[in-house]
């Protein structure tokens, strides 16, 4: 409940009842040794290439965006590349990092990351051709503009983009 209570110094009585009451010390059943979780190897994602996420998988630490920002406000930037790549999805620079470290040489530079190599494959499946060609990635600027043609044509009523790719298509 709520009780008066009064100051020590002047006897006088404080000008809000306080809460008070009897206080309770349980022990957690949470112990560290349950919660602590490494991973040297484990399984990847089939579609990403990215380490499961959890204890019970055998999973990876995720790094958030927070995280990153972190690292990038510290100027880590080999630690980020490192981890977001060869750590991550990277699957050739993973093999080829493990190969330098058995033979003692010098780690390689990593490749392009599986998840962008994923988004490239989306993008290419909403109707967009994207080249990548050695550090830029570039639309293949024919594409681009039949893309915007059909776009203008089934804004303007004439036929939708799906009726002149099948009109193609039976040529």
């Amino acid at each position: 409940g709520r009780v008066q209570l009064y100051d020590g110094r002047t006897d006088e009585p404080f000008e809000e009842e306080t809460v008070a009451g009897v206080g309770y010390i349980m022990k957690l059943t949470h112990m560290v040794e349950d919660k602590t979780h490494a991973r040297s190897t484990g399984p990847y994602s089939l579609v990403t290439q990215q380490p499961l996420g959890g204890k019970a998988q055998m999973g990876g630490q995720r790094l958030g965006e927070m995280e990153v920002w972190a690292l990038e406000a510290h100027r880590a930037a080999h630690t980020l590349q490192e981890m977001l790549t060869v750590k991550s999805d990277d699957i050739v620079g993973r093999a080829r990092a493990f190969e330098a470290i058995v033979k003692g040489s010098e780690i390689p530079e990593a490749t392009v990351p599986e998840s962008f190599k994923v988004l490239v494959r989306e993008l290419n499946s909403l109707g967009l051709d994207i080249e990548t060609t050695g550090e830029l990635v570039e639309e293949k600027k024919e594409e681009a503009e039949e893309v915007k043609e059909i776009a203008a044509a089934s804004v303007e009523g004439e036929e939708t983009p799906t009726a002149i790719q099948a009109k193609g298509k039976g040529e």
